[in-house]
């Protein structure tokens, strides 16, 4: 008779260590994603703090989870918190279900390598449901708002305001500009923009074409606009060797597509900082709270309004589902109304009715003949 395995007894900090090196394991293989790797980074640590790291990870129970949660959604943001203020925005729902998934993850680990009798999680209340509206600052922009979008991002540095920070871009307005650019017309997931390297891009004289690595690894290639292609050039010929120049030695640096002042690959926050800037110089009608997961919905959402297949729209966001890309279709203002005033009976509403054809020779209203 085989023996049942023995429980090992760890600290919640030494199963947190012991599976975070599971997690990079993976992530060398290539069965997890960079970005994955850090967003379960990230969760178990903060889990840990919320737990303690001192405490044996077999007593924790479902209450304990349940607390941790709470603590978890009461807590600011840090993603998008400004440093400057005491405290940024509570979690929405789907964030703390998306910590909650990590959590999950984490304990199952846990149970098959024996660091726990029960598995916590089967105890722990379920998921809260998604009922928050969209925030502004994720929603789709219209047409006219991402073009004032674009042109606001060679515009010099406004005033500095409470809101925004003082550092000045102007000598970097070509690569923001190409950064807002390429997020609005292609609409890439931010990690995706910032992981690109310059041999992602293929240029040649028919054209030029982005090699995108997404989600779980998977490829999608995506063609450049003439305009988008000839902003790139321009950004690799002038403006990207200076910056490499600072940091000769980095060999990420060397390879990677965008770069900072500093001549450092350029990190998702320095995304958000840099469209930040560029919303506070748009003109104050169509100034509003943007993010770059709002840019992507706006690619999504003009594309399909203007007559785009959705099947084509989700291979351009690298969707595997179209059913994920109706999320991402913001109803645009004005657009209700106008599809109302085209519809093809509109016109029909208002017309007279028509006059009756006359009658042939003999014959009656009734269809008889005299």
């Amino acid at each position: 008779m085989v023996a049942p395995p023995r429980l090992e007894l760890l600290s919640v900090a030494q199963a947190a260590d012991r599976y975070l090196t599971s997690v990079r394991v993976e992530t060398v293989r290539g069965v997890l994603s960079p970005a994955t790797e850090r967003s379960y980074v990230r969760d178990v640590t903060e889990l840990v703090g919320l737990l303690g790291g001192d405490r044996v990870l077999d007593d924790v129970t479902g209450d304990d989870v349940d607390d941790a949660l709470v603590r978890y959604q009461a807590r600011a943001d840090g993603r998008y918190s400004d440093p400057r203020r005491k405290r940024g925005p509570g979690r929405s729902t789907a964030t703390v279900n998306r910590f909650r998934q990590s959590v999950t993850r984490f304990f199952g680990h846990a149970v098959r390598q024996c660091w726990v009798q029960a598995d916590p999680m089967q105890w722990a209340a379920p998921p809260a449901k998604v009922r928050e509206r969209l925030r502004t600052e994720r929603t789709a922009l219209s047409a006219s708002a991402a073009q004032a979008l674009l042109a606001s991002v060679d515009t010099p540095a406004a005033a500095p305001t409470p809101t925004v920070r003082t550092r000045s871009d102007h000598a970097l307005g070509l690569r923001d500009r190409l950064v807002v650019a390429l997020l609005v017309v292609l609409g890439p997931r931010v990690s995706e923009l910032v992981r690109a390297d310059v041999v992602d891009l293929v240029r040649e004289p028919e054209g030029t074409v982005w090699r995108i690595v997404g989600k779980g690894g998977t490829p999608r290639t995506v063609a450049l606009s003439t305009p988008l292609a000839a902003l790139l050039e321009d950004y690799l010929t002038t403006l990207r060797p200076r910056l490499a120049a600072r940091r000769p030695d980095d060999d990420d640096a060397q390879r990677a597509l965008l770069l900072s002042w500093r001549g450092r690959r350029l990190e998702a926050q320095a995304v958000r900082d840099l469209l930040t800037r560029a919303v506070a110089r748009m003109p104050e009608p169509y100034r509003r709270p943007a993010t770059p997961h709002a840019l992507r919905h706006t690619t999504a959402t003009l594309l399909v309004a203007d007559g785009w297949d959705v099947k084509v729209v989700a291979e351009l966001l690298g969707h595997a589902s179209i059913a994920t890309t109706g999320v991402y279709l913001d109803r645009i203002d004005g657009e209700l109304a106008a599809a109302i005033r085209t519809h093809p009976l509109a016109q029909s509403l208002g017309a007279t009715s028509p006059a009756p054809e006359p009658l042939p020779p003999g014959a009656t209203a009734d269809g008889s003949l005299r």
